[in-house]
């Protein structure tokens, strides 16, 4: 539940496993959870079903804006890649930024417009439908795995890692 101070956001990118390992060490950044965005199911079982892989983002808005944290999301992202960061291919890899409030969507679709590439980019900006935690395994999977595989590049995994 967001606070006056604490807000939620999800940010899918890619394979989820690095999204996470990089926007949880972020100043501002309160805590990150694995999951998955806007499919159909209630759970993690079964085939796929319409969802992205993303990170659940809680942050302190006094301590970081949400302009910056598109600036750090566009860091790890190809926002010009339909379906694919990396490696990883497929409509859960698609890049979007998700939301319950129709103000942080706003003020992202504020954010890719003002950019000189605007025309471009692909990155969806959707309102939250439906969330699902991923399961034990997936969450801070890069913390217990360090040499697990990771489209972002290690310099830029623990860029802001104090």
């Amino acid at each position: 539940m967001d606070t006056k101070e604490h807000h939620t956001i999800y940010f899918a990118g890619g394979c989820l496993w690095g999204v996470q390992e990089f926007m949880k060490h972020l100043p501002g950044v309160v805590s990150t959870q694995a999951g998955r965005a806007n499919g159909s199911s209630k759970t993690t079982d079964g085939d796929y079903d319409g969802y992205a892989e993303c990170v659940k983002v809680i942050f302190d808005l006094n301590a970081v804006s949400l302009n910056k944290l598109f600036d750090y999301f566009f860091e790890i992202i190809d926002p010009y890649s339909i379906n694919k960061q990396g490696d990883d291919v497929g409509p859960k890899y698609r890049t979007a930024i998700y939301s319950k409030h129709q103000s942080h969507l706003d003020a992202a679709s504020n954010y890719i417009n003002k950019r000189s590439d605007a025309e471009k980019i692909v990155v969806q900006v959707e309102l939250l439908t439906n969330y699902v935690p991923s399961d034990a395994e997936h969450q801070d999977r890069l913390t217990n795995h360090p040499d697990d595989y990771c489209h972002i590049p290690f310099e830029l995994l623990y860029k802001y890692k104090s």
